[in-house]
């Protein structure tokens, strides 16, 4: 799958006039789409002419990406780097190269980390609703069953006494009960740079340039990732929760792919689905609101402060 070799790109465009190496590069295919229906030509591009949803936008001479400019650079770590695909087509294509910031891809995952995150996602919207009556609100007992003296018997006031089959309980739940809490912000972070990093990690952070496919067909996007070997569940994040319709008809209709905008982004999300797929724009907006906290020389706000 990994070849030695150095493949070396000329750019025609006029933004870039050097040539580059690419070291360790995986051989870049440019084979049509695999089904019968996807109308091709001799150089790959797709046909739109008979239908308008075919529509892929032009690109630029590839690779049309190989480095960012990544804020707060690190003195001592090097930059991460990840290949740019594309989604307009089938097979994969490489748009090339970009740069990852090493305290958000490459930091050391720390299990404890992670499971303070998924604990705290799954307990803080969890509300407890068991609930037993006391004595006091059990209906009847108002009686004394027996007489006080010359029985022969413990004395007793009530037959709802918790003492007495179906009486009241004297120490049970007395729910609604929330168990809401907020996690520090420090470990909120910190757990999104070990879930991405373990993404990166185990090569399963898939980077592309949109989420926009040819048609709006939920079998064209299983076998997308079923020729791309992303796995059985996927999750696509963009930077916005306004995604292209295309893509947005196709996922909806299919149980164990989903989308979400860069705000909702999670722990919990990210380890429950065996790929993750981020767009350019989406990387952009973590990087810069996760370094923008970890470099940041103000104190955490007092939780719950009321503001007026």
């Amino acid at each position: 799958m990994f070849c030695s070799k150095h493949i070396f790109c000329r750019l025609n465009s006029q933004n870039f006039k050097n040539l580059f190496t690419f070291t360790a590069a995986r051989n870049v295919t440019t084979t049509v789409s695999l089904r019968a229906e996807d109308k091709t030509n001799v150089t790959g591009e797709l046909e739109t002419a008979s239908d308008p949803h075919l529509y892929v936008p032009d690109r630029p001479p590839l690779p049309i990406v190989t480095s960012r400019q990544l804020e707060y650079p690190s003195e001592h770590l090097p930059s991460k780097q990840a290949w740019l695909d594309t989604m307009a087509t089938l097979e994969d294509e490489k748009l090339g190269i970009v740069d990852l910031h090493p305290k958000i891809f490459g930091t050391y995952p720390r299990i404890d980390i992670l499971h303070n995150n998924v604990d705290w996602q799954r307990k803080y919207r969890f509300i407890d609703y068991s609930f037993a009556r006391s004595r006091a609100e059990m209906p009847g007992g108002g009686k004394k069953p027996h007489p006080q003296k010359k029985t022969g018997r413990a004395r007793q006031g009530s037959i709802r006494s918790p003492i007495y089959y179906k009486g009241g309980k004297a120490l049970g739940p007395r729910g609604p009960k929330s168990f809401f809490y907020m996690l520090p912000k420090t470990k909120r972070v910190h757990g999104l740079c070990c879930a991405l990093s373990a993404k990166y990690a185990q090569n399963k952070l898939i980077i592309v340039d949109s989420l926009e496919i040819p048609k709006a067909d939920h079998q064209f996007l299983e076998d997308l990732i079923d020729v791309r070997f992303w796995g059985f569940s996927t999750l696509f994040v963009d930077d916005s929760d306004i995604m292209p319709r295309n893509f947005s008809l196709a996922v909806n209709q299919i149980p164990h792919f989903n989308a979400m905008p860069v705000y909702g982004l999670n722990v919990y999300s990210m380890l429950k689905h065996e790929t993750l797929v981020l767009t350019l724009a989406a990387v952009e907006k973590i990087e810069s609101k996760l370094l923008q906290i970890l470099y940041s020389a103000q104190k955490e706000d007092v939780k719950f402060e009321y503001n007026e």
